[in-house]
């Protein structure tokens, strides 16, 4: 779904990923699938699939409870995701390396180009049950990390949707990247756990129906499916942080396609039309 910026990452990455393959034994094979910006490669060895992340050095270590590792302790086997078989860390001069063996996972995602969704996968009414499941299961773990932190959503929310920031932000453990991207199906299997952690209500499902405005049956099929959820105080905050997310998303360049529907969207749940000429960062 990305590729690497230029050459020189390219090569540094292609590289680190060689010393991992080495490191855990494996034999990679396969096209590499490049994260965003060029930060992860994975490939897959035949039943496993090797992700190598980069940070700077500074942030080398692993939080407990916290990414992918973290997710593999603390989230049931119900919620579908692939399995950890394990680890190798590293720090090469500026850089800190984390490299995971993950199960690999046969079936395709639901948008392999991109993160959201520009026409209907027919998914049937058990991948559906699955994904509800899932996030209510999910919502019940003990997250470490605060993902969407408050002091972001003080800044972002006049900023990005021209409202005040709310007052008081519940929270419930989720994903915390769930886009067409990161979801295959059928059947269903959860991708990426980088970010998973305590969200706002009503963020996971608030953040799969902005990605889903483009296709006007799935965005109906989502906020019918969390209703109970997305209709209430907090679950529309949780959603209006995913939509502040995606906004100012767009005013880095992304999403040019679906920019108008997350302004109409926004000014829908809150009958302020956002500002569309916000600056891409937050405002200190």
């Amino acid at each position: 779904m990305n590729s690497p910026p230029d050459e020189g990452i390219r090569a540094l990455m292609e590289a680190a990923h060689d010393h991992a393959a080495q490191a855990v034994g494996l034999t990679c094979t396969g096209p590499p699938a490049w994260g965003f910006a060029g930060f992860t490669l994975g490939r897959r060895s035949g039943d496993y699939w090797l992700r190598v992340s980069r940070s700077l050095a500074k942030n080398a270590g692993r939080t407990h409870g916290e990414g992918v590792v973290g997710a593999s302790l603390l989230v049931p086997h119900a919620v579908p995701r692939p399995a950890v078989h394990g680890v190798h860390d590293w720090v090469d001069g500026e850089w800190s390396f984390q490299s995971e063996v993950l199960d690999l996972v046969p079936h395709p995602v639901v948008s392999p180009a991109r993160a959201d969704l520009i026409r209907d996968p027919a998914l049937p009414e058990q991948w559906w049950g699955l994904l509800r499941r899932s996030l209510d299961r999910l919502a019940r773990v003990k997250g470490v990390k605060e993902t969407v932190r408050d002091s972001w959503i003080e800044r972002a929310f006049p900023q990005f949707l021209g409202i005040p920031a709310p007052a008081r932000i519940e929270r419930v453990t989720g994903h915390g990247d769930l886009h067409w991207g990161n979801i295959t199906g059928p059947p269903l299997t959860l991708l990426d756990w980088e970010r998973w952690g305590r969200v706002p209500v009503g963020y996971d499902p608030g953040l799969l129906h902005a990605h889903s405005l483009l296709v006007p049956a799935v965005a109906k099929r989502i906020r019918t499916d969390f209703a109970e959820v997305l209709n209430t105080p907090a679950g529309r905050i949780g959603e209006l942080a995913a939509l502040a997310e995606l906004l100012q998303a767009v005013a880095r360049g992304f999403y040019p396609e679906l920019a108008p529907r997350l302004l109409d969207r926004a000014e829908e749940l809150t009958g302020v039309r956002p500002p569309v000429s916000a600056p891409a960062e937050v405002n200190v």
